[in-house]
């Protein structure tokens, strides 16, 4: 887990979550995609809650590199903000103002480059 990550995990979900972050390729995310979401096609990032205390992280890097250069995003920080819109998820939020709102907080005290 990156330096940044580990604090991140820390500030949104606590000391005590268990957090598992997996790097996965597009065949894996297109499965979990339709799997657990009805959808096709692959994700940049997927998140699964086990419990309260418990939960898993997807980023599919490839994708996730695309994206960035696409989006003219540094690769590390569109994967700091993949990471922390994730964590987000992980606590419960839903997109929608109140994610933003959080999302903007840490990515400002994170010092990640990018804006949503």
């Amino acid at each position: 887990m990156r330096p940044n990550w580990k604090r991140l995990k820390v500030k949104v979900l606590g000391e005590k979550f268990y957090l598992s972050t997996v790097f996965a390729d597009d065949q894996l995310m297109k499965n979990l995609n339709k799997t657990y979401r009805k959808k096709t096609g692959s994700s940049t990032v997927l998140s699964f809650p086990f419990s309260d205390k418990q939960g898993e992280i997807f980023i599919n890097k490839k994708l996730a590199k695309k994206e960035s250069s696409k989006l003219k995003i540094p690769e590390k920080d569109y994967l700091d903000y993949l990471f922390l819109h994730s964590l987000l998820h992980l606590k419960g939020y839903d997109h929608g103002e109140k994610m933003e709102e959080k999302e903007k907080k840490l990515i400002e005290e994170f010092k990640i480059n990018i804006t949503i």
